[in-house]
């Protein structure tokens, strides 16, 4: 028989309903088994489950029931910045050493690894955002939102480019360091941008893997806030 349990999951997400399909097999003292239990989307770990008459519980906690907020800095000393949404094979991760992917520990770990080589990575989805100047140095990615009459909630006079995410990510580099690892100016294709910026120090802190954000909320989406911090 099968049954249908509230699930507690002690800040873990492994339903996208709140419940989950237990069998109970048959025979007195027959064990139950939760069919659809999953690795969570946050930490990428399967909890363990107590199966109780009226619910499952996962017995440990999630270490990120926020989930997590990425921050990193990435040197700008040529003061041009190329931004897209793909910059492999110049600068890349190794998977194999990380949480999934999909998951929101696995992407913030490509995130600092990605920084660590210098490069600023952050996962958007398929929502071609664009870097926008919303004060002095002070920058966004952000997809606006957009009026009856297709005005944007943040200006193109302030958009800075605009990313193609084919990759459903962004990628910015200091121009000068990419050129280093290979990139080649003559080779940019049309999704490419190369955009000026004071020189400096600037601090990403990326906003997709908390627990509360939502990429198709109305209103102007933000991913990641960057400021010159040097």
């Amino acid at each position: 028989m099968i049954d249908t349990l509230p699930l507690n999951p002690n800040g873990h997400l492994i339903s996208h309903t709140g419940d989950v399909d237990v069998l109970r097999l048959p025979g007195e003292g027959a064990p139950m088994i939760v069919m659809d239990a999953r690795d969570c989307a946050v930490c990428d770990q399967r909890p363990a489950l107590r199966i109780d008459a009226d619910a499952v519980y996962a017995q440990d906690p999630c270490p990120y029931p926020e989930g997590i907020t990425t921050t990193i800095t990435l040197d700008v000393p040529s003061g041009k910045i190329i931004v897209t949404d793909d910059l492999r094979p110049f600068y890349d991760w190794d998977e194999r050493t990380f949480a999934g992917y999909n998951s929101t520990l696995g992407q913030a770990q490509a995130i600092e690894a990605m920084a660590a080589v210098g490069c600023a990575y952050g996962p958007v989805g398929n929502s071609c955002p664009g870097l926008y100047r919303v004060g002095p140095d002070e920058y966004v990615i952000a997809s606006p939102e957009y009026d009856e009459d297709e005005n944007p909630s943040l200006p193109d006079s302030d958009r800075l480019a605009a990313i193609c995410t084919d990759l459903w990510a962004y990628s910015i580099a200091d121009f000068e360091h990419w050129k280093s690892r290979g990139g080649d100016p003559a080779k940019l294709g049309w999704s490419d941008n190369v955009v000026d910026v004071p020189p400096g120090t600037y601090r990403f802190v990326h906003h997709s893997g908390e627990r509360t954000f939502d990429r198709d909320a109305a209103g102007t989406v933000v991913f990641a806030d960057i400021q010159r911090i040097a």
